[in-house]
């Protein structure tokens, strides 16, 4: 399983993200970090991604390739994460055949009504439990 974790700014999202993922699920997922900036690529592999990558060609050539695509909501957004997410990294993952999990998470100015404010952890742990069902309903 081809995981993509997509983050921007100080990377804090993903790093939390990447570790979860990595604690749940060990070595039997490959996770795949792609950064808007080597700044955010830096801490997902420092959380444990296998392989990293920045910028906006990483992000268009392999979101293809990846199973699942997970970040917050504004990976599908262009313009957001303070400009750094472009249209083109916006077309790219929200095009692409990967199950996409994104979290609603309010900072790139955008408000799902009717969802719950949580803590990241919260969002995460909640992340990690429908991936496992996914991945479960798949593999059956």
């Amino acid at each position: 399983m081809r995981i993509a974790v997509i983050d921007g700014q100080g990377g804090g999202i993903g790093k939390v993200i990447t570790g979860k993922l990595r604690k749940e699920f060990g070595e039997e997922i490959e996770i795949l970090a792609f950064g808007t900036n080597s700044l955010a690529t830096a801490a997902m592999l420092k959380a444990g991604a296998n392989e990293g990558a920045t910028g906006e060609n990483a992000i268009v050539v392999n979101m293809p390739k990846m199973d699942y695509i997970i970040g917050p909501l504004g990976i599908i957004v262009a313009n957001s994460m303070l400009g750094e997410l472009t249209p083109l990294m916006a077309q790219a993952i929200a095009t692409s055949d990967a199950e996409k999990f994104l979290l609603p998470i309010s900072r790139c100015g955008i408000e799902i009504v009717g969802a719950k404010a949580e803590p990241l952890p919260h969002l995460v742990d909640a992340l990690l439990v429908l991936l496992q069902e996914h991945w479960r309903d798949k593999n059956v």
